[in-house]
This record gives C-alpha cells, sequence and structure tokens, in this order.
C-alpha cells in the first residue's frame, strides 16, 4: 500500500500531495512533496496560537514564523536588535519614550495596510488580555488604564511607547523580540471579535478577537497559518503579501511525532524531511545514514523541576537542599541528554550577561538523609511529579525515582502531555514538576524575573512566574531583580545576577538540571535548514529543497 501511494504521490499535484499528507493516519505517511517541508516535531504543549496569549516553547516557533514584531534578534550577533516592521528608533533623553518609524509599505497576510495603529492595538489587547505574557509587557508600567497612551500611533507610521522607569535600553528592545509583542492586523481581529461580559477570563467587554486567534490567524510573517490541530498538525502557508525575503516553500507542516523512534524511522524512509525530536541513540543512528545530514545549537533553555511550596514538606529548607543532592547529574549527563545537553545548576543559561557555571551539586544519598533527618523526615515520605510524557524528560524523571528512592522517598509519576501538566503547573496544582524554560528574550531578566520575582505570592498574584507557580516567597530577590534593571553598568549589573543566581542556587526551590543543545536530522535535500539560538529563532522561510 505504501509503495504504491508513494508512486502515486510523485506523479500528483502537490495541493493533492498535502491532503494526502494530512489525511494520512499518524504513522502512515507519503513522500514529502517538493514544495512542503514535513518536521516531526512533539508540540503537545500547544494550547494556543494567539500570540497575546501563548506561552509554550512549541508555540513560539509557530508564531515566529508567522507574525512580525516591530524588532527581532540579530541572527548575526544575538547582543543587538534589528528593525523588522521598524525602520528607525529613538528614545528620548530621560530614557522613557521609545519612538518607533515603520517600513513603508508594509502589509498583513489579509492585504490590510499595517500601521502604527496595529502596533498600539497589539500591545493593548495584550494588556488588557493579561493572559499569562502579559507581564513582560506589564513590567514597564502599562495598565489596562493607560495603555491607550503609553502606546499609542502618534500617525500612521509612528508608534510611540512610554515606559515608567528609564531601563536599560536594551533591555526593553530585547522584551520586544517576545512573541507578546507580536502585532496582529486590528481590523481582521476586531471582525472577529466577541462581545462578552467582564469576567475573571475578560476584564473587559470584549475579547479582543481571543477565541478567534486561539485557532486563527492576523499576521503579517513569511508564513501564514492554516491550519492547527492539536496533537496531530499544524500547517503554515507562504505569505506572499510578506515584506521580507519570500519563502522558498510553498508550506510547512509540522506532524506531531512524540517518539524519538518514530521520528528516526519516518525519515529514514523519507516520509519527513526533518526529525526535531531525537534521544541520543537515534541521533547517533541518524548520523551513519546515507543522505541525511545532522545540525545542533545551543539553547538558552534549560531544564530543572521544581518543588511547590504549598506542600509543607517540600517547603522544609532542608527537603529542598535534600532534593538538589538526589540526582544522579553524571549518569544523566552520559546517557539521558548525551549529545542533546549539559549539565547546568544555575538559572542563567551559559552565554547570557552574569551567567554562572557553578556545580556544586552531585548525587549523595548520605548528606540528603542527613539533610531529611534535620527536617524530621528520617523515614522518607511520598510526593508526585508530574512529567510531560516525552524524552528525555520521562528518563529524567524515573532516574530521580530511583535516586529519590534510596534516601526513603517515594516519588509517584504523574505523566500527561504537554498541555495538561503545564496547566495544572500553571495553576500551582502540583507536587513537583519537571520541565524546561526558553528564555523569552535575550536579556538576563527574563529568566531572573521568573525565577526570582515573585511580589505577589498569593493566588490571586498577577504576575505568574515560576516563583510564584511554586509559591515560593524570594522577599528581598525581588528587589534586587528590579534594581538590576535600572543599572547601566554591565558589570555592575552582570554582579548581581551573579549573586542572584548564587542565592536560588543555595535556597531556591528549583533543581536546575541542563541546559538544551537542539539537534535535528534531516534530508540532505534540504537547503538553508539551521535551528536558531532561541526556540523562537527557529525559521523555515530560508528552506529549499534539491
Amino acid at each position: 500500500m505504501m509503495n504504491s501511494l508513494s508512486r502515486r504521490m510523485r506523479l500528483m499535484t502537490t495541493s493533492a500531495a498535502m491532503a494526502l499528507l494530512l489525511a494520512a493516519a499518524p504513522q502512515a505517511f507519503a513522500v514529502t512533496p517538493a514544495d512542503t517541508l514535513v518536521e516531526g516535531f512533539a508540540f503537545d504543549d500547544i494550547i494556543t496560537l494567539d500570540p497575546g496569549e501563548a506561552f509554550e516553547l512549541s508555540t513560539a516557533e509557530v508564531t515566529a514564523n508567522t507574525y512580525s514584531k516591530l524588532v527581532n534578534l540579530d541572527m548575526n550577533d544575538t547582543s543587538k536588535v534589528v528593525g523588522e516592521l521598524a525602520d528607525s528608533w529613538t528614545i528620548s533623553d530621560d530614557g522613557l519614550t521609545y519612538t518607533f518609524k515603520l517600513k513603508p509599505g508594509l502589509k498583513f497576510a489579509s492585504g490590510n495596510p499595517i500601521t502604527a495603529e496595529d502596533v498600539a492595538f497589539s500591545f493593548e489587547r495584550a494588556v488588557k488580555l493579561d493572559k499569562s505574557p502579559a507581564f513582560l509587557l506589564t513590567q514597564f508600567g502599562l495598565t489596562g488604564d493607560n495603555i491607550t497612551e503609553k502606546a499609542k500611533a502618534a500617525d500612521e507610521t509612528t508608534f510611540v511607547l512610554t515606559v515608567d522607569k528609564a531601563y536599560a535600553p536594551s533591555f526593553v528592545l530585547n522584551v520586544l523580540t517576545s512573541t507578546v509583542a507580536s502585532v496582529v492586523d486590528k481590523k481582521l481581529v476586531m471582525e472577529n471579535a466577541k462581545p462578552v461580559t467582564p469576567t475573571d477570563e475578560y476584564k473587559y467587554d470584549t475579547d479582543f478577537g481571543n477565541e478567534y486567534l486561539k485557532t486563527g490567524y492576523a499576521g503579517s510573517g513569511p508564513f501564514k497559518i492554516r491550519e492547527w490541530r492539536a496533537n496531530e498538525v499544524v500547517v503554515l502557508e507562504r505569505n506572499d503579501n510578506f515584506f521580507g525575503e519570500k519563502p522558498k516553500l510553498a508550506r510547512v507542516i509540522y506532524r506531531h511525532m512524540k517518539e524519538s523512534s518514530g521520528q528516526r524511522l519516518a525519515l529514514e524512509n523519507g516520509d519527513i524531511d526533518v526529525a526535531r525530536n531525537l534521544e541520543p541513540g537515534d541521533l547517533d543512528a541518524v548520523t551513519k545514514k546515507e543522505g541525511i545530514a545532522t545540525t545542533s545549537a545551543p539553547k538558552g533553555t534549560l531544564y530543572y523541576f521544581s518543588l511547590n511550596q504549598k506542600n509543607e514538606k517540600l517547603a522544609k529548607p532542608e527537603v529542598i537542599e535534600a532534593f538538589k543532592y538526589l540526582v544522579d547529574y553524571d549518569a544523566i549527563g552520559e546517557t539521558l541528554i548525551k549529545g542533546i545537553g549539559s549539565i547546568h545548576q544555575t538559572f542563567l543559561p551559559a552565554g547570557q550577561l552574569g551567567a554562572l557555571e557553578d556545580k556544586p551539586y552531585k548525587l549523595d544519598v548520605a548528606k540528603a538523609k542527613e539533610l531529611l533527618a534535620k527536617a524530621g523526615l528520617a523515614d522518607g515520605f511520598t510526593v508526585t511529579m508530574d512529567v510531560r510524557n516525552n524524552q528525555p524528560v520521562t528518563g529524567i524523571a524515573e532516574n530521580v525515582q530511583q535516586t529519590l528512592a534510596q534516601a526513603g522517598i517515594k516519588l509517584e509519576i504523574i505523566p500527561g502531555d504537554g498541555k495538561q501538566t503545564l496547566t495544572k503547573y500553571r495553576a500551582r496544582q502540583h507536587d513537583i514538576y519537571i520541565g524546561q524554560w526558553g528564555s523569552d528574550y535575550f536579556d538576563p531578566n527574563s529568566n531572573a524575573e521568573t525565577f526570582t520575582f515573585n511580589p505577589d505570592n498569593s493566588d490571586e498574584g498577577k504576575n505568574k512566574t515560576l516563583a510564584w507557580r511554586n509559591a515560593w516567597d524570594p522577599k528581598d530577590l525581588t528587589v534586587k531583580t528590579q534594581a538590576a534593571l535600572l543599572e547601566k553598568d554591565s558589570a555592575k549589573r552582570a554582579a548581581i545576577y551573579e549573586d542572584l543566581q548564587k542565592q536560588v542556587l543555595a535556597t531556591g526551590p528549583f533543581v536546575m538540571l541542563f541546559q538544551q543543545i537542539e539537534v535535528a536530522g534531516y534530508s540532505d535535500k534540504l537547503k538553508g535548514f539551521k535551528l536558531g539560538p532561541s526556540f523562537d529563532t527557529n525559521f523555515v522561510y530560508t528552506v529549499s529543497k534539491d
């Protein structure tokens, strides 16, 4: 059947070929069309495609390829930003006002012109929706009450942003490279907006097109979103109205494939062009196959597990420290993450300002037992861990389960897909959560803020950082985190982040595990395929096929 289908696919039009690809059962693939890139990718963490709400790693890759922002990272030098929609910008002498001039003749995929009013609306809706990523903008003093004055169009091509403090300009500009700063088509969004009765979910009498954009599209990037079916497929199509370098391929299809072995087999058979979630063994196997190439890129993505401080046992300082001695870092580094990560125990990834390489912890069961005894838990206890059912986190969780047992701690692993585990984690309903955190922008504040900033530890707290999710009140660290944003001297600023890392390393409820090295196996028929330095810089518009 597959051989017959493969022969037919070569003779069909690309649109018909794509239809067969999408209709195929999850493990019954067909030869990929010549004008289509097909990637095997585990994206069960996608909850929404609305850039004003999305806060998941896989979604950020999709939105990065389909939406545009005022500025973006300079791929040749990630310490800098370059204009995307913005042609130029200036900063006032007092450091409070940022004025952006848009490039001329810009259009959304819909054909509607891109104006400064669209930019202002995008900021307004993100702040007023008040979803998970809103704090990236509200940290500048933006609120639902003042947003229309603080982020506004001076004329059709001039957008003006006023912040509340004279922050380091690099910090402000880097924040504007994050997903939440994506510019949406106001006309199209509001045509699809729903009137609502104000509730905890929506504070205003409109949903600002949120329900529409969960699965819809209103952007201007090189590709447009055609379809997303949860845990199945994401389809992107070329945006012929894109103002930059036009994509070389007509479409990109992400197929949800959870298992590394399935991705490897599909890649070797030519059923997919790229395998994105290869484990060490499968990565090694494809390197030996003719016609397959591999690539890698160090990421600012960290894997960790965290202890919810609502659990009285996990809140004991001695227990927090004991957990850090009950991880076999060496074994994990030599097996589960070999080639796809490096052991890293601090919250700033290597390469960012102030990042430390300190690794004071190693597996020491005797030390952990002493600490548990001091906490009055010499006989151990039972606790749960929510685990996304893919690798390497499942393997790491099982490894930690074994080492915890040596100290008398019984760990019950609760598996779930990415959406399930994230939703529970964000509601502070976990005991222990294992997952990953990727920097939202290339500035140390992105990680410092989430690991050390929690101004309101109540369940009603507005800043839903990782510290908040784990009900950890870092007290004076919150103040130090804010102070670092106003420090203009890079060396002094780096010193603040070094101190923050040391304190979290010693007392924080985070067990940092490793920094990701993203890998991919791909057909050598592809040209221009590469992985970016962050989870939202894996651009596909440069890819072509022989």
